[in-house]
């Protein structure tokens, strides 16, 4: 019944035509560059950037044969300089003794090293091979500029749900590849639960079904139910690529929700994070830095929850710690934004660094010993506090070159209000004195 029972479903039913293949229309749709370039058979060297089970793989094995080339893989986990010498051996000896190009596939190339990468270089140079790399990390970090320079870029979307089902009711009904001649009974509701929880993933779908399949054969039964679905179901997590490209995506989208004030967009990414198994102690990290970044002193009630929502996470553990964080990163939502305080640390710590060894005022310098007081150290200083207002107005604090810079601007929000209001007040006293 099938072609070849040793393989897994998922490698059984890989498309075997542009036709069978299934999602990413924004580069697949006649006039599009890639597909005319197929049709063409015209080829020139790519990257494919996009998450797993999107089919990178299966469009460069389709790629090769409509271009009636070789299609020689590679994969950067298994592989080094050794392997690709080997490849580009054998690819030279097609070109001259066939003469028939060669699409070279690395899988995972982001795995290469930049001296791994490099060697490919040349050989993209003279024609000997096409590149062809998959990646699921962003280019842009994980690929060096001279290779980058050398191939396109094409970006691959996670497959959609309704993408999914349509691969999933192919592998049912297929007897020759797929699970057509098993007679499989499984109920629309459910295959939804299972295009669902394969999140954008072909491959993954299909390894799903086929341990679904397996399972319910065990029990001697055709029936994928509601309680074998669960079973296999169970335990899946969403896409999160821990410090990859996937990572950084979503700790951004939760930190702008925060800051656009999106009570409800916050709590949906920082529950992607959660879901995908994020550090809760990352998360925690991240709360408190957004407390001081976009809230500051426009509310610094949200600094002390952000640090109690991380002691309680540590003391509780997950998932009741969890809550805590959910807690904070509501509020501080909610809270009225001011990022005063951290335009005003951004521009003194360039101060700091571009204006040199600036000396401390003679008058701001303790003086705790006889010869620092005959050096005039602390001689004309102004305590505060037996001033009127507990003010001394006029007085600079700092270095002669900097005397009159303002950083702290606070705005027309929350507590920020009152400081503006205070601040110019003391500011007028100046003035006066």
């Amino acid at each position: 019944m099938f072609d070849d029972l040793t393989k897994p479903l998922a490698d059984r039913m890989r498309p075997k035509s542009l036709d069978d293949y299934v999602g990413q229309q924004h580069m697949l749709m006649p006039g599009k560059p890639l597909y005319e370039s197929i049709l063409s058979g015209r080829l020139h060297s790519m990257i494919f950037w996009g998450p797993p089970g999107t089919g990178k793989t299966t469009l460069a094995r389709l790629i090769a044969q409509h271009s009636d080339a070789e299609f020689m893989p590679i994969s950067a986990v298994l592989s080094g300089v050794k392997e690709i010498r080997a490849a580009v051996s054998e690819a030279k000896k097609i070109q001259q003794e066939q003469l028939r190009q060669t699409i070279l596939f690395v899988d995972e190339v982001h795995r290469f090293n930049k001296a791994q990468q490099d060697a490919f270089l040349p050989h993209v140079e003279d024609g000997t091979v096409y590149f062809v790399g998959a990646t699921t990390e962003n280019p842009s970090f994980a690929l060096n500029n001279a290779l980058l320079s050398r191939a396109r870029v094409y970006v691959l979307n996670a497959l959609t749900t309704d993408d999914l089902r349509g691969v999933l009711d192919k592998a049912l009904a297929d007897s020759n590849r797929g699970l057509g001649g098993l007679d499989i009974e499984i109920s629309d509701e459910i295959k939804q639960q299972f295009a669902q929880a394969a999140d954008g993933d072909a491959r993954r779908l299909l390894n799903l079904l086929e341990i679904a399949v397996e399972l319910a054969a065990a029990k001697g039964s055709r029936v994928i139910n509601e309680t074998c679905a669960l079973e296999v179901l169970s335990g899946g997590v969403r896409r999160f690529d821990n410090q990859g490209e996937e990572f950084y995506n979503q700790i951004s989208a939760l930190h702008k929700s925060v800051r656009g004030s999106s009570p409800d967009a916050a709590l949906y990414w920082l529950c992607r994070m959660m879901d995908g198994g994020c550090d809760l102690a990352y998360l925690a990290r991240r709360i408190v830095r957004m407390a001081s970044e976009d809230i500051g002193n426009a509310d610094p009630r949200a600094l002390q929850i952000a640090i109690n929502a991380w002691e309680a996470q540590e003391r509780l553990g997950s998932p009741e710690g969890q809550l805590s964080l959910a807690q904070a990163v509501v509020y501080l939502a909610c809270a009225p934004k001011s990022n005063a305080v951290y335009m005003a640390y951004n521009a003194a710590m360039r101060d700091a660094k571009q204006s040199g060894s600036l000396g401390v005022p003679v008058h701001l310098r303790n003086a705790p010993t006889s010869l620092m007081k005959s050096l005039d150290y602390g001689k004309a200083y102004r305590y505060a506090h037996d001033e009127p207002e507990a003010y001394a107005a006029g007085e600079s604090y700092f270095p002669e070159q900097l005397t009159g810079t303002r950083y702290y601007q606070p705005v027309d929000r929350g507590l920020e209000i009152k400081i503006k209001e205070k601040l110019k007040h003391l500011q007028e006293l100046d003035k006066q004195r």
